[in-house]
């Protein structure tokens, strides 16, 4: 489960939680450590086999506890967990909005725990592989308080004399300040990663909010559409008065022609709002939702070149009904003129739309 070749500490697991730590002066009471819940992470540092809890709030680190075989997480509540840290003196104590997510923070640590104890034990048989001088001075297993073990001299030719052990306690110092230099190196690199894991989430936040104004654009040119829909209704109702009152085959085919333009254009724009409302959808993540909207718009779309058909197929039948009266002829003419206009002023409101929705895709 837990990467074993990195060039650096990586992180293998993360949960956002509220950080607290135990009050030094009281033991009992907890101090919040974080104004709001963060990211608590474990990292794994393959080069020195350390495992450790981070977690970053701002540009300080809250959280800096490398986990030991001998540390328990204990659940005190439903949502609530603490650990003891005897390097950091003091206890942590993590309060998480589900009992689901402190459960699995549970066991991660336990497994964690069991992986940094597999790792102390093979690190220990190579150091005692490595330095057989100590295997020699302290034949028991050493502990963390151990006294220097005493000289073992060896007289040989000249009256020569060894001193294995005081070797060893130097050996011992180098290591440790290798093991220092290289936790300060690793802390360095864990702000680092915070850095770069925050700056990614505050530009996920933007996404999501240009996404929900896109959204917001797109209801409103539902809304529109549904008023454009209601006008050619009506714009329909009133052709149809107009069959009895045009009187010239002539002035009908004219108005026909125009009217034709004018839906053609009309159903242009549609269509090109309807291109526009597929690249809005594509930013949508519920794959489910953008097909029943596109199901939707396409409906929408039918409907209207259905409409339009109609319309044609009415115009064309005006033409065997028109009546031969001038005076009525110029009434009529004067009304679709006015329908005309009236076309053009809802074909200027689609650019204006268009260009609005242009504009936020921009953005």
């Amino acid at each position: 489960m837990f990467p074993l070749h990195r060039e650096r500490e990586q992180p293998i697991f993360s949960a956002r939680a509220h950080v607290f730590q135990i009050d030094p002066a009281t033991k009992r009471n907890w101090l919040p450590a974080s104004k709001h819940a963060v990211t608590v992470s474990f990292f794994y540092d393959a080069s020195r086999t350390v495992y450790r809890i981070i977690s970053v709030g701002g540009t300080k680190a809250i959280i800096n506890s490398t986990i030991t075989p001998n540390m328990t997480f204990t659940k005190t509540s439903q949502k609530f967990g603490q650990w003891a840290d005897s390097r950091a003196n003091t206890v942590y104590g993590l309060g998480f909005s589900t009992e689901q997510q402190l459960q699995q923070f549970a066991e991660q640590f336990k497994e964690v725990k069991e992986a940094a104890r597999l790792a102390r034990e093979k690190s220990q048989e190579r150091f005692e592989l490595a330095n057989p001088a100590l295997n020699i001075a302290a034949p028991e297993e050493l502990s963390e308080e151990r006294h220097s073990p005493p000289l073992l001299t060896v007289n040989g030719p000249g009256e020569e004399k060894l001193f294995r052990s005081k070797s060893a306690e130097v050996e011992l110092t180098v290591e440790k300040e290798k093991v220092k230099k290289m936790l300060s190196e690793g802390s360095m690199c864990e702000i680092n990663l915070e850095a770069e894991l925050f700056t990614l989430q505050d530009s996920n936040a933007k996404l999501v909010a240009a996404l929900q104004e896109a959204n917001s654009s797109v209801e409103q040119w539902k809304q529109q559409l549904a008023e454009y829909q209601e006008e050619t209704d009506r714009l329909k109702d009133q052709v149809a008065e107009l069959e009895g009152q045009l009187g010239h085959p002539a002035a009908g085919q004219s108005a026909r022609e125009e009217l034709s333009r004018s839906l053609e254009e009309l159903e242009a724009q549609l269509s090109a709002k309807d291109q526009e409302i597929h690249s809005l959808q594509s930013k949508k993540t519920d794959v489910g939702e953008l097909e029943k909207e596109r199901e939707e718009t396409i409906q929408r779309l039918e409907d209207l070149e259905r409409l339009n058909s109609d319309l044609e197929d009415q115009v064309k039948s005006t033409e065997n009904t028109l009546a031969s009266s001038r005076e009525e002829q110029n009434q009529a003419e004067a009304e679709v003129q006015r329908i005309i206009e009236v076309l053009d002023v809802k074909i200027c409101d689609l650019n204006d739309l268009r260009q609005s929705l242009a504009k936020l895709i921009d953005k």
